[in-house]
């Protein structure tokens, strides 16, 4: 990468923000920031062109931020996207961080509107700047602390990515029985909103949170002989199930 322009006077036509990264996220927030009135350049590629910007949002692999940070002159705010990483990979700069609670698929257009996000700034400045990101985004914005940053995103794993994991395993086991994974998805869907409503000992139910072992015993047996590497999975999801059960 190049180094961005150090900015020692303000300029009207001077971009609020330029944006490194053209993978999902970086075209998604360049996309939704526009659409929220926010003046940016980018997203730029690898070969950054120097840019007079307020602030650098870096979207780029976590394992890549430290570089992509030290490739740009001081000056600018620099933030990034990462939920996992502290703001000490952006040594050297006024920092910040904001990361969207929400997935970005392939070919697909997130909704930023509504959804939550980890917020965070080395300076008073830096935090304002990254809570005004997510405002424009319509995020919901929390402020993390870097010592907390491996429970949050660990937490945002298990909601999205191990869902997707144990939905694919649901989808699986169904397609035995000749169930397509449409029949699943409003059970899904009504679950989910269930726990977001009623938390998870409420939303609860089945056959362990009625006490029903011999309908968990013939689920178990058709498991192990149908998918049988989803074993113990099952034998894992079963006995945290019952101890939210007898929680609630």
């Amino acid at each position: 990468m190049r180094e961005l322009d150090r900015i020692d006077t303000p300029s009207p036509a001077r971009p609020a923000l330029a944006i490194v990264g053209p993978g999902r996220l970086g075209t998604a927030l360049a996309g939704a920031l526009r659409a929220g009135g926010l003046t940016l350049a980018g997203p730029f590629g690898r070969e950054v062109p120097p840019h007079r910007a307020e602030a650098v949002l870096l979207c780029v692999p976590d394992a890549q931020i430290a570089a992509a940070a030290a490739a740009v002159a001081p000056g600018p705010l620099v933030g990034h996207c990462s939920g996992a990483t502290g703001l000490d990979a952006l040594a050297g700069h006024e920092a910040f961080s904001l990361h969207p609670l929400m997935t970005v698929p392939a070919g697909g257009q997130p909704q930023f509107a509504g959804a939550g996000a980890a917020v965070a700034g080395s300076t008073p400045r830096a935090l304002a700047f990254a809570h005004d990101l997510a405002a424009r985004l319509g995020l919901r914005a929390t402020a993390v602390a870097d010592a907390d940053r491996a429970a949050y995103h660990a937490a945002a794993a298990i909601a999205s990515n191990f869902l997707v994991t144990l939905e694919g395993a649901a989808e699986r086991l169904a397609a035995t029985a000749g169930v397509e994974r449409a029949l699943l998805a409003p059970l899904v869907r009504a679950s989910v909103e269930n726990w977001a409503r009623l938390g998870a000992g409420p939303a609860l139910t089945g056959p362990i949170a009625r006490g029903d072992a011999a309908t968990v015993a013939r689920q178990r047996a058709a498991v192990g002989e149908r998918t049988p590497e989803l074993l113990p999975l099952f034998d894992a999801l079963a006995d945290a199930t019952r101890t939210l059960a007898a929680a609630a």
